[in-house]
């Protein structure tokens, strides 16, 4: 009698559904990497649910900082380095991803012209040039690359992008046909462009470029005037800028008929999202919308109990559409519940609760300092417990 109860509980057990949860936790900049915060927390829930749960962890980040990262970890890339012009005209190495099996680049433009790459003494958007950018989509083009996804935060530039179409072959010429310098001080004398030495393989390339900036070229809400100033530029300068992208618009003009310099976007990057949209096969969208969609995240959320995100802070900014919101947004659609982890919240998050995340919870398990907070391993231990004892809970709830 005891064997055939015991072999009626087994049979019960295994027709049960296993609890399926999907991880897609954006990084916690400066501790953990979004897979590596992702199987934290998978961890967490195993110590509740054993080998009976279908755990799914997914790469998250928002077009910014960490997307190469998350991508490449997440997507089975793989990382590159190449040696390419910095901002300052002296090399760098630039790190990025490619996804073989969609011969997709992943690049993060900071990596070649971030501002973070030029000392505060030396900004100076006059000579600051993007050209290194246009390396790196070279390279990647020798490589078999013909989709790029191209994250344009964080740069140090206001060239309108001409480093980089320099790069790729384009003539951007003064008035001896001599190639202009870098640097905005470059569209100063800028007299004429042709495209006589373009790479023939850049008619092929398809470039999705991340971008939640909606800043036009020119005027006052355009890039010199509302991103100089954290360039190094001074009113003066701004002045000077704003009238050379002008000039430069209307050049561009006589080569593409399909140019807006008054497009939302054109303006980020110091005019970068307008060297894509003008010269190049590309859209400007959301850094989220980009990165949802090409790790298929809603396709892995089908029958989920459970859906959990995060960042390192949760704050009145996320609740404006950051990386975990859109994840909750996703879910929703499928009236999937969400829960959301970050190493801190503010009373600000708040909004979270009206924009798809229904729980959130701080992963701090005492007072601390900051850096030991965030240590990797202790990072790590924090969301792992505290997703365990959210799971528990959920757990009592379950049975």
């Amino acid at each position: 009698m005891l064997k055939l109860y015991k072999n009626e509980y087994k049979e019960k057990k295994s027709k049960e559904k296993k609890m399926k949860a999907v991880i897609a936790i954006d990084s916690l900049k400066g501790s953990l990497s979004s897979m590596e915060a992702g199987y934290a927390a998978a961890d967490g829930i195993r110590r509740v649910h054993g080998q009976d749960a279908e755990i799914i962890v997914r790469p998250l980040a928002d077009g910014g900082e960490g997307t190469v990262e998350a991508l490449v970890s997440g997507m089975n890339g793989i990382i590159q380095n190449v040696m390419v012009t910095g901002p300052l005209g002296t090399p760098v190495n630039c790190e990025y991803g490619i996804i073989e099996s969609s011969h997709t680049a992943v690049i993060e433009m900071s990596g070649a012209a971030g501002i973070t790459l030029v000392p505060d003494e030396k900004r100076n958007p006059l000579y600051t040039t993007t050209y290194g950018v246009g390396e790196v989509i070279k390279d990647a083009i020798s490589k078999g690359c013909r989709r790029f996804i191209v994250g344009i935060g964080g740069s140090a530039t206001n060239d309108g992008g001409i480093g980089m179409l320099q790069a790729l072959g384009y003539g951007f010429l003064d008035k001896e046909g001599k190639q202009v310098p870098f640097g905005a001080r470059g569209l100063e004398v800028l007299e004429e462009i042709t495209d006589t030495y373009v790479l023939p393989e850049l008619e092929e390339c398809e470039f999705r470029v991340a971008c939640d900036v909606t800043n036009i070229l020119c005027g006052e809400e355009g890039c010199s005037a509302v991103f100089g100033p954290q360039k190094g530029a001074t009113p003066s300068m701004i002045m000077q800028m704003d009238k050379w992208l002008g000039k430069y618009a209307a050049l561009a003009e006589k080569k593409c008929t399909k140019i807006n310099a008054n497009q939302a976007g054109t303006g980020a990057a110091g005019g970068l999202g307008f060297a894509f949209l003008s010269f190049t096969n590309a859209v400007l969208e959301s850094g989220i919308k980009i990165v949802l969609e090409e790790t298929s995240l809603e396709k892995y959320m089908e029958n989920a109990d459970i859906v959990i995100t995060g960042e390192g802070r949760l704050d009145g900014q996320t609740a404006m559409g950051k990386a975990p919101v859109g994840v909750a947004r996703l879910a929703k659609k499928h009236n999937i519940p969400v829960t959301a982890f970050a190493g801190s919240v503010t009373k600000e998050a708040i909004a979270c609760n009206q924009n798809g995340i229904d729980a959130f919870f701080p992963i701090l398990r005492g007072v601390t300092t900051l850096e030991d907070a965030m240590k990797p391993e202790n990072a790590k231990a924090n969301m792992a417990d505290t997703v365990e004892q959210v799971f528990r809970l959920l757990n009592i709830r379950r049975k």
